[in-house]
């Protein structure tokens, strides 16, 4: 099991994006932020809210390790996370980290690794700059794939385009190809060896059938409603072929599609 720590951690900045998301840098100013795996997550505690008892999940968007920083990314749906695009330089933040299991880097060794593409759908997206860091980081040339309903939904194509080349479906076509992430011409013109995605489960299930159609080894991040974070409360419960129903908080996030009990 991962060892997990609670910081309070300072806000650096909290800059909108797009007027559609927040982006949350946070920073230890008396300890060195733990190691943490891309496709892992953290549980925010949203003070001064009595109808927030429980933490917030957050996927780790991005660490910054020469600035200690940690980086989330806020879509403000909810109370919490409406709370949390509050938040001033300045401000304290306590935090329960690094959660879950990650993504796997495969190894070179590896066959056909050749190309690794990296589904975001939405706030799903979150995860992929830091895995797609990591990907870079061991040697290998990742490709984004990125998608939402619309232009302001898609988060700053450049962090991305630092680590591999970046592809945009809109479903209105307000940038990139008009329609889903699965209807993009990338999956006509490129092979690959690995896939990843994180996003709606829609769209999740859409690329896990991609990648079963192609022979591809595909890896999701689940996005179920959270509780604790840390296996108790059992509301974030997925059903899968091995071992019945488990946490996703515990056993995933993400998960080999090959686990999941899905319609692939």
């Amino acid at each position: 099991m991962n060892k997990k720590y609670l910081f309070d951690l300072r806000v650096v900045s909290n800059e909108s994006i797009n007027g559609h998301y927040n982006l949350l840098k946070l920073t230890s100013d008396t300890e060195v932020l733990p190691m943490m795996s891309p496709g892992q997550f953290v549980e925010v505690r949203i003070e001064d809210s009595s109808n927030t008892l429980l933490r917030r999940p957050i996927s780790i968007h991005y660490v910054d390790r020469v600035r200690n920083e940690i980086w989330l990314l806020i879509l403000p749906i909810g109370h919490g996370t409406r709370r949390m695009v509050r938040y001033r330089k300045g401000d304290i933040v306590n935090i329960m980290l690094p959660l879950g299991h990650g993504f796997t880097i495969p190894s070179h060794e590896d066959v056909n690794v050749e190309n690794l593409l990296l589904v975001g759908g939405g706030v799903g997206s979150a995860p992929m700059l830091y895995l797609g860091k990591a990907l870079r980081d061991a040697g290998f040339s990742p490709l984004f794939l990125i998608g939402a309903r619309s232009a302001d939904g898609i988060v700053r194509q450049v962090d991305y385009a630092k680590y591999g080349d970046v592809y945009i479906s809109t479903e209105d076509g307000s940038v990139g190809e008009r329609g889903f992430v699965t209807d993009h011409t990338i999956w006509k013109e490129q092979s690959f060896g690995y896939i990843y995605a994180c996003g709606p489960k829609p769209m999740m299930i859409a690329v896990a059938k991609r990648a079963r159609q192609l022979g591809t080894y595909c890896e999701v991040s689940l996005e179920n409603k959270m509780g604790c974070g840390i296996g108790a409360c059992l509301c974030c419960i997925e059903d899968t072929i091995d071992a019945g129903h488990v946490c996703v908080c515990t056993e995933g996030p993400v998960f080999n599609i090959d686990r999941l009990k899905w319609p692939i």
